[in-house]
């Protein structure tokens, strides 16, 4: 797929990171217009990248559907798009970096161990130096904070047991951990700030302090309220949430756009896509998004 719009050297970098698991829904969409609009006000960049690491899970062809949809809803990208699973030498190095600084351990310890332990690793393994093909690497999670500020949120404080947890970033399977991948790909694009799904609140400090380990500044962070179907129940792939290619475009954009705080005016309701993007990045105001975690939505289920 050709690159969308020539790449200038702005100092914001943001991104849009999608899982080709399955086609964008409406959730996907807020958080896809949520981050576009953040950088384009900024006159930065806004780059895709395919998040297809876990490749048991990719579906062939999603990745050129979910490009397709953005490109209907006008949501054009700078520079070519990233995909991990062409990366795995790059993860290789750091993972290699990581082991020689004595960071990583192997852990050997299955799922229903784990939920024996109450749900959380208990970082049994970290003295055993186990040394196996078939096991999980786990990072050291010394410099873990329990706490960061969201652009939206404001402090947020996460439990010491998710903060001292180590956590893997090198699967049994051999595959590497979403954990791992996502900062590395963000240190390497040059990520600025990242706006992205409030689900993933709760790992933002994880991923600082692997910034920090491997020696390269932090971006913001700023989490975006959930569309759910009732609480706690967000849409989602898994849940099958319907592809918003088959929605009208114009409403989808004006639902997305009362769904992020800025519902455009009444003559631009039913104008294209690209009307509605025009104005909301003149808009565009990270305060007007609701201060919620999840959002009610069965406009798009």
């Amino acid at each position: 797929m050709p690159a969308k719009m020539p790449i200038v050297s702005p100092a914001y970098i943001g991104r849009f990171a999608p899982s080709p698991s399955g086609p964008l829904h409406f959730g996907s969409l807020i958080a896809a217009v949520g981050s576009y609009l953040q950088a384009k006000s900024q006159h930065g960049q806004w780059l895709v990248r395919m998040e297809d690491i876990d490749t048991p899970r990719m579906v062939p062809g999603i990745d050129s559907d979910i490009l397709r949809t953005l490109e209907q809803f006008g949501l054009l990208w700078d520079g070519e798009v990233l995909y991990q699973s062409q990366r795995l030498a790059r993860y290789n190095e750091i993972f290699h970096q990581l082991q020689q600084r004595q960071l990583i351990y192997a852990c050997q310890c299955s799922r229903k161990q784990i939920s024996a332990m109450g749900g959380t690793y208990d970082n049994r393994c970290a003295t055993k130096s186990l040394n196996s093909s078939n096991l999980a690497w786990r990072l050291r999670s010394h410099n873990v904070s329990t706490h960061f500020t969201d652009l939206l949120f404001g402090p947020q404080q996460i439990t010491s047991q998710l903060a001292q947890e180590d956590y893997i970033i090198k699967r049994r399977d051999g595959l590497f951990a979403y954990q791992l991948v996502v900062v590395v790909d963000d240190i390497d694009q040059g990520i600025t700030e990242v706006i992205r799904g409030a689900d993933l609140l709760p790992m933002t400090p994880r991923q600082q302090a692997l910034f920090s380990l491997l020696g390269a500044v932090q971006p913001g962070y700023g989490h975006l309220p959930l569309a759910v179907l009732e609480p706690g129940f967000k849409l989602s792939k898994q849940n099958h949430a319907a592809a918003i290619s088959q929605w009208p475009k114009a409403q989808a954009m004006r639902e997305v756009l009362r769904f992020l705080g800025h519902p455009p005016p009444a003559e631009l309701e039913q104008a294209p896509v690209t009307e509605q993007l025009s104005w909301a990045i003149n808009n565009w105001q990270l305060a007007k998004v609701p201060l919620q975690m999840e959002i009610s939505s069965t406009e798009f289920r």
